[in-house]
């Protein structure tokens, strides 16, 4: 079931979907963040962690390397890029349930490798690149997790 959606064509209307998105999250557990290299993933996650006062824009950068960033202090909203690990046990070697029971909005990109690491009814966002700057954002909770 879809719970929000939105068409954007630009960086800028991309971190506003991420702004009003917010407000829908929950304040702590995962959201799996779904979408193709490029999709714009990490830019909704500026306008996420803006607009919850744990970040400016411009010092959230994806986690491709360092796999989890902190925004906030103390930290309220974690954001973590599992697209370089493998094996579900490579993710939880991260901490990821400890990170998952503190209270803040952990956003997960490229969770939907692991789904029998989240419980059902986890929240996801899917982002589709329209070509150019234009993206379709959708909310919706997971349904088929293995």
């Amino acid at each position: 079931m879809n719970l929000a959606s939105f068409e954007t064509h630009s960086e800028e209307e991309t971190i506003a979907a991420g702004a009003k998105l917010s407000v829908l999250l929950p304040d702590r557990g995962a959201v799996l963040l779904i979408g193709n290299l490029g999709a714009g993933k990490t830019t909704l996650v500026k306008g996420i962690a803006e607009a919850r006062g744990a970040a400016q824009r411009d010092d959230v950068s994806s986690p491709t390397f360092p796999l989890i960033h902190e925004y906030g202090e103390p930290p309220r909203v974690f954001h973590i890029d599992l697209y370089r690990l493998e094996t579900e046990q490579e993710v939880l070697s991260l901490g990821i349930d400890d990170l998952l029971d503190r209270r803040a909005l952990t956003l997960i990109e490229w969770g939907e490798r692991f789904p029998s690491l989240w419980p059902s009814g986890t929240l996801a966002v899917k982002l589709d690149h329209l070509g150019g700057d234009s993206r379709r954002i959708a909310l919706f909770v997971q349904s088929n997790n293995a």
